[in-house]
């Protein structure tokens, strides 16, 4: 259950950001809090994850549509079998993607702010699926091999 409320509350932490740089910040206007280093710059993504695939929203929105629907039926199906670790990763991955759905569905492109400016501008929700997904890897790589040894020898 804890795992529902992570993604609703990762959902919330995404989506008051955004509207805080919607309405305190003009469209492209940057503002500096680390000059030349760290700025908070209001965009517009009209792509995916590096602005990748501009102007395909539709097939974006079914694509993420279908997969944190498939995501989420899994952790419904395998809610007490689930590795903690596994749960959590595809927890940040769907309160991440959930995020920028509701954007592009609500306004028909992603609001991005963080400008590190040797990488391109990201969010919130961003953040979320990357951190997902790399706990996700690191579960993959590293965590279900022992859980699959240790079942191999109890077995």
């Amino acid at each position: 259950m804890i795992y529902y409320f992570i993604i609703f509350a990762l959902i919330g932490i995404d989506q008051i950001s955004k509207y805080f740089v919607k309405t305190g910040m003009d469209y492209n206007q940057s503002i500096p809090l680390i000059d030349g280093i760290f700025h908070l710059t209001y965009i517009r993504n009209f792509g995916a994850a590096f602005s990748i695939l501009q102007g395909k929203q539709v097939f974006l929105i079914v694509i993420t549509f279908i997969t944190l629907v498939a995501i989420l039926i899994f952790m419904i199906q395998r809610r007490k079998k689930n590795h903690w670790m596994l749960s959590l990763a595809l927890s940040f991955i769907e309160g991440g993607g959930f995020g920028n759905l509701i954007d592009r569905i609500r306004l028909g492109y992603v609001v991005d702010f963080f400008d590190f400016r040797v990488f391109p501008v990201f969010n919130v929700a961003d953040i979320c699926v990357c951190c997902g997904c790399g706990l996700l890897v690191y579960y993959l790589f590293f965590v279900q091999p022992k859980i699959e040894a240790k079942r191999g020898l109890e077995g």
